[in-house]
C-alpha cells in the first residue's frame, strides 16, 4: 500500500505513539521533515493518508510551507485521502478547509480532562469512552470547518477535536510519549514560567510526575482513535 505521510514541523514534535501504532499494524509511513527543509509534496495521491504534527508556530504566520500544506490538505480532501492533525496539524486542517484559527482564551499546557461529545459520531469514534485526561500545549484554537462534527471539548478550550467524514483533527496531544513530554518541558521552560499564574498551565515537574500515570490510559484512547482513522486508510475500506 502507499505510505502514510507524516509532516513534522519541529524536531521534538514527531509522531510519537502514532509511529508505534503504525509499525505494529505494518502500515508504511514516510516522515516529511519540514523543520529540516524537506519540500511539501505537490499532490496527495502518492500517499494513503496525511498526518500533520504539532509545532510552536501559528498557522496564521507568513511561512511559505504553510500555504503549501494548505494546498496539499485541500487536494487530499478533494480526493478523499484521510487527514489527521495533532494541535498545529488540526489547526492547519481547519483553516485549509474553511475554519478559523484564533487565540484561545488561555494557554493550556499540561494534563487536563477532555469530555467526549454527546452525539452518534463521537460515540462511533470513542466507543464507551466518555472523558479522559489528555496532554495539552497550545495558545490558539480552531473553529470547526463546514460539515464537521464536534468530538471533544475541555474546560479551557471548547473545540478539542472534530471529524469531517474520514478526516480527524485534534487540538490536544494523544500522540505524546515520555520523551516528548520531557523534551517539551525543556524547550518550553520560558513559556511555562511566563504562565505561572495561569491555572490552565502546569509546572514541568507536575507534568513529568503525572505522565507515568496518565500516559497508559491516553495511549488506550490513541489506539481507539488511530484504529478508527486507519479504517479510511486501508485499501478496500474507502
Amino acid at each position: 500500500m502507499k505510505p502514510v505521510a507524516i509532516f513534522r514541523h519541529l524536531t521534538i514534535e514527531g509522531p510519537g505513539y502514532l509511529a508505534q501504532f503504525l509499525d505494529r499494524h505494518a502500515i508504511p509511513w514516510q516522515l516529511i521533515r519540514i523543520d529540516a527543509g524537506d519540500p511539501v509534496p505537490p499532490a496527495a495521491e502518492v500517499f494513503s493518508g496525511l498526518v500533520f504534527m504539532g509545532g510552536p508556530m501559528s498557522v496564521n504566520d507568513d511561512l511559505p510551507w504553510i500555504l503549501q500544506e494548505f494546498a496539499l490538505i485541500r487536494d487530499a480532501y478533494t480526493k478523499d485521502i484521510p487527514l489527521l492533525g495533532h494541535c498545529l496539524g488540526g489547526q492547519l486542517i481547519s483553516k485549509a478547509l474553511g475554519g478559523v484559527v484564533s487565540r484561545n482564551p488561555v494557554k493550556e499546557i499540561g494534563w487536563g480532562e477532555v469530555a467526549v461529545s454527546d452525539n452518534t459520531t463521537a460515540r462511533a469514534w470513542f466507543g464507551g469512552i466518555e472523558r479522559f485526561d489528555s496532554f495539552h500545549w497550545h495558545g490558539e484554537t480552531f473553529s470547526l470547518p463546514p460539515g464537521a462534527v464536534h468530538l471533544l471539548g475541555s474546560a479551557h478550550c471548547a473545540n478539542q477535536a472534530y471529524v469531517l467524514g474520514k478526516h480527524l483533527a485534534l487540538q490536544c496531544h494523544v500522540e505524546v510519549n515520555e520523551q516528548m513530554v520531557r523534551d517539551w518541558c525543556e524547550f518550553g521552560a520560558r513559556e511555562i514560567a511566563a504562565e505561572c499564574h495561569n491555572s490552565a498551565v502546569q509546572s514541568a515537574h507536575t507534568m513529568q510526575v503525572q505522565m507515568h500515570e496518565k500516559l497508559p490510559p491516553l495511549h488506550h484512547v490513541a489506539e481507539r482513535l488511530y484504529g478508527q482513522w486507519l479504517q479510511g486508510v486501508l485499501p478496500g475500506n474507502g
